[in-house]
């Protein structure tokens, strides 16, 4: 289990983003959460099986299909079994 914290710069709010982000974690078995930045970006804080999340990481360089997606971080950590599902979060 690990856990990666992703930020997603570029058109990707008001484009069905974080619903889109909220079924392919659930359709990854991961848990965690995704909300807006005021700044216009959209993060991630996922944990889960390794693959798993780098396949949650190559959606996000995609993204929605309304999305253009400009730029992705990614920061991967250890898992701290904090979250018990995916969730949107209200905007930070």
């Amino acid at each position: 289990m690990k856990r990666i914290h992703i930020t997603i710069h570029g058109t990707v709010q008001g484009v069905s983003f974080r619903s889109d982000a909220r079924f392919v974690a659930k359709n990854l078995q991961l848990t965690g959460w995704v909300r807006n930045n005021a700044n216009g970006t959209v993060e991630i804080n996922a944990e889960g099986e390794e693959d798993k999340l780098k396949e949650l990481y190559r959606w996000c360089q995609r993204g929605s299909r309304n999305a253009q997606v400009e730029k992705t971080e990614c920061e991967w950590q250890p898992a701290t079994k904090e979250f018990k599902q995916f969730v949107v979060k209200d905007i930070k």
